[in-house]
């Protein structure tokens, strides 16, 4: 039994355990966990039903992807919808029968398909199962853990060699072409998520986007980017400082260092998620900044570059082995500028808290 299959298991038995008939898996992250076949089907498309009563999992598909998935699915059918046709119509000649308690995950199932899915078979009821599969994939196995730590070596070395390019009077925007063609002459199969460049009081800005600002000597640099590789992310942060620092500059770094250690240290396997955002907060609290760093701690990275868990102050779950996430706090002072620093954990069997990234954090200084 391979590992997609032993996937499709464990959720089937959790579906007898919570008394489904059957499910029906819009999410391509999801459909990538329980089969090994990753595709953005855009508005087109695109389920996994798996049902507890035959055992049986059929992927639906657009037809353009039919080739590419019939190598790599491990499912019992896989059935083409082309453009033409409609998808329920499909669905419903491949399952007629179709009723009872059905599973879906209410992020990825939009209005229009939930009308599309109700009128054309009646007699079903949805229920959430995004829990349920959020469970399964919290638990990284040992082959999902090497392949983030591949990509994550791909983005060390992209910010490695970026961070050489870097030259006062170049845009924001500028360096992150540079970092973004990095990424794929690297091996990337591309970005995790758009890449954030933000240059002085910009830097300010948690999610801000490049643009036309020019890096200039005195300013903050903060990259934040990540990639992807066979299916799994990457997502790693470091701020710079161009020129040389001022103390009120070394200080806030110092702190967020420090900040970012102690969340790290905090992290182990049955420890309360909440209370590692908070070790990690109090560091900035106690040094008076703790208006600035006005978002959560962490963030889960797999398949997606944020999934569960959530690390906030409020989250009382409790960390366990396999879970990857983020540890990222920061300090963004508007007006000014800010710092935020970010690395990967990964609880691993025995409950220890493994650094996956290892670019360094010491401050480093890029010419003027």
């Amino acid at each position: 039994m391979n590992q997609y299959t032993a996937r499709q298991v464990r959720l089937i038995e959790s579906l007898k355990d919570h008394g489904m008939d059957g499910s029906l898996i819009l999410s391509p992250a999801s459909i990538f966990y329980y089969t090994g076949f990753l595709s953005d089907p855009h508005e087109r498309f695109m389920a996994l039903a798996i049902s507890p009563e035959t055992g049986r999992a059929i992927l639906f598909i657009p037809a353009l992807d039919y080739e590419a998935a019939s190598g790599i699915a491990a499912v019992d059918r896989i059935i083409p919808i082309s453009d033409d046709q409609m998808p329920m119509e499909v669905v419903k000649e491949a399952i007629p029968k179709l009723s009872g308690p059905i599973g879906i995950e209410p992020k990825a199932l939009n209005y229009e398909r939930y009308v599309w899915l109700t009128q054309t078979f009646p007699d079903i009821s949805i229920r959430d199962i995004e829990e349920l599969i959020s469970k399964q994939r919290l638990c990284k196995s040992a082959e999902e853990v090497a392949s983030i730590k591949e990509a994550i070596r791909i983005i060390e070395q992209v910010m490695e060699d970026g961070v050489r390019k870097v030259r006062p009077g170049m845009t924001e925007a500028e360096l992150t072409a540079e970092l973004e063609y990095l990424m794929r002459m690297h091996g990337a199969d591309g970005p995790s998520f758009s890449t954030i460049v933000l240059s002085g009081e910009k830097a300010a800005l948690p999610h801000g986007s490049p643009g036309g600002r020019k890096i200039g000597a005195g300013d903050f640099l903060l990259i934040d980017m990540g990639v992807t590789k066979d299916g799994y992310c990457s997502d790693i942060t470091r701020t710079f400082i161009i020129g040389e620092p001022t103390e009120k500059q070394r200080k806030i770094y110092d702190i967020v260092l420090r900040s970012n250690e102690a969340g790290i240290a905090a992290s182990r396997g049955g420890v309360p998620l909440g209370s590692i955002d908070e070790a990690s907060r109090k560091v900035i609290e106690d040094e008076g900044y703790g208006k600035f760093f006005n978002n959560r701690v962490g963030h889960g990275v797999g398949i997606e570059v944020h999934e569960a868990p959530s690390v906030h102050g409020k989250n009382t779950s409790l960390a366990d082995p396999g879970n990857v996430f983020t540890i990222e706090p920061g300090i963004y002072i508007p007006g000014y500028g800010g710092v935020r620093i970010e690395d990967i954990v990964h609880i691993r069997e025995d409950g220890q808290a493994e650094v996956l990234t290892a670019f360094p954090k010491t401050i480093r200084i890029i010419e003027a």
